[in-house]
């Protein structure tokens, strides 16, 4: 990395200027350089920094080396961000940005067993707190130039990893050394930046190697079991096929893991999401009840048509709610509510089903606050402990009472709150 620090916004193609197509090179990418964003940001600190030694009653003169920084990394598409009536240049429609945030940081004094938080984010998932690394015009979807401008990321953060950054806090230099966690992608990124397929994937999860029908079988049993290594150790078998096996084989023997993984995420949920697709499942079992699907098989389109409308028809009359064409934050947390599931049930004519939908949504209301809460211990611990049962009980209702939805087939969120939560 160049020793020059005075460097602001640069291009973010880093000079790859071959790799990209029919696009003007220039416009494509800006991002700040990792380490002078990440200088840029202690300084921010400084006074924090200073307080909290003060604090924690350790003489700021000793404390020159030992400090620990930790940095949550996140990168997310920002869906349409097309001109409206512009002539600019040709460039895709979606943009990503990559950003961080810096959680914590920590001092091992020397002669200490113990290293003392000087700083904790107290609000990590606040956009506030939030800092854009690199803006780019990217549709997440698009491998190639994705991992091109991130590329010189990875090496920088690499770099970085091995090396201890020196800086003037509160007149004196002191060292810092660095962790990354990648915890902020949702699961579309996840599995884009660890080389995993699609979300439609027999191979439902991030996290564990379950297929989606061992998922539901089994709802409760899966320990996490994937990583950054394995997912590069598995590209490899993929790459090279030291077994001779037919293309199935290998598939299995990697468990979808198909392409190069190029930057390293940690194993995480992503809470809105999470929201999202149970909310999205919700919604689809609210209609299969008005519907009386324990009892037939298959409905055609015009039967399906007509218990969406009817689920909409209510849902707008009772809570003025209304229809969206696709699922968002917004409407899965208003979908989610007791009150709600009273105003589906009017439409369920078996006494029994309704008794069994207000149990499922009674069994989620009571889980949810769990993960998404930024410290469950401390902010919701009687469901914390409960969790466990809770999860159990809602895997048995749904391969019990909901068997026709969910025999050998379960949805990638279910999965997660059931197995991975706890």
């Amino acid at each position: 990395v160049s020793t020059s620090w005075d460097v602001g916004i640069i291009d973010g193609l880093s000079g790859w200027t071959a790799s990209v197509d029919e696009i003007p090179a220039n416009t494509i990418a800006r991002r700040f350089r990792y380490d002078v964003a990440l200088a840029s940001t202690l300084k921010d600190l400084e006074e924090d920094i200073m307080e909290g030694l003060k604090e924690r009653g350790l003489d700021d003169s000793t404390c020159t080396s030992g400090f620990t920084v930790v940095i949550k990394e996140s990168c997310d598409g920002m869906g349409d961000v097309s001109e409206k009536h512009g002539g600019g240049p040709a460039i895709p429609e979606k943009a990503v940005r990559f950003s961080f945030t810096l959680m914590s940081i920590t001092v091992q004094a020397e002669g200490e067993e113990e290293a003392v938080t000087i700083f904790q984010e107290q609000k990590p998932n606040s956009e506030l707190s939030c800092r854009p690394l690199c803006l780019m015009f990217v549709d997440e979807s698009d491998h190639e130039t994705l991992t091109a401008i991130l590329g010189p990321v990875v090496a920088e953060r690499k770099a970085m990893i091995e090396s201890r950054l020196i800086l003037s806090i509160g007149g004196l230099l002191r060292s810092f050394r660095f962790y990354f966690r990648g915890t902020g992608y949702d699961e579309k990124m996840v599995r884009e930046m660890e080389g995993m397929e699609a979300s439609g994937s027999t191979y439902v999860c991030t996290l564990c190697d379950s297929t989606r029908a061992e998922a539901s079988q089994n709802m409760v049993l899966h320990s996490i079991t994937r990583s950054h290594e394995e997912n590069l150790e598995r590209y490899e078998i993929w790459r090279t096929n030291p077994y001779s096996e037919s293309a199935e084989e290998l598939r299995d023997r990697v468990k979808g893991v198909s392409a190069k993984p190029f930057m390293e995420t940690r194993t995480t949920i992503d809470a809105l999401h999470c929201d999202i697709g149970n909310a999205t499942e919700f919604y689809k079992i609210f209609q299969d009840e008005i519907g009386e699907m324990d009892l037939k098989n298959s409905p055609n389109r015009e039967e399906r048509r007509c218990r969406r409308s009817a689920l909409d028809k209510q849902l707008r009359k009772k809570l003025k709610l209304k229809p969206v064409m696709r699922m968002n934050g917004k409407y899965a947390r208003r979908l989610m509510t007791r009150e709600n599931v009273e105003v589906v049930c009017e439409l369920v004519p078996s006494e029994e089903r309704r008794k069994a939908l207000k149990e499922l949504m009674e069994l989620h209301l009571q889980m949810k606050p769990v993960w998404r809460s930024t410290c469950p211990a401390s902010d919701c611990p009687d469901q914390l402990c409960r969790y466990s049962f809770n999860s159990q009980r809602f895997a048995e209702l749904l391969s019990t009472t909901f068997k026709y939805r969910y025999d050998g087939k379960i949805t990638n969120y279910f999965h997660k709150t059931l197995v991975h939560v706890p």
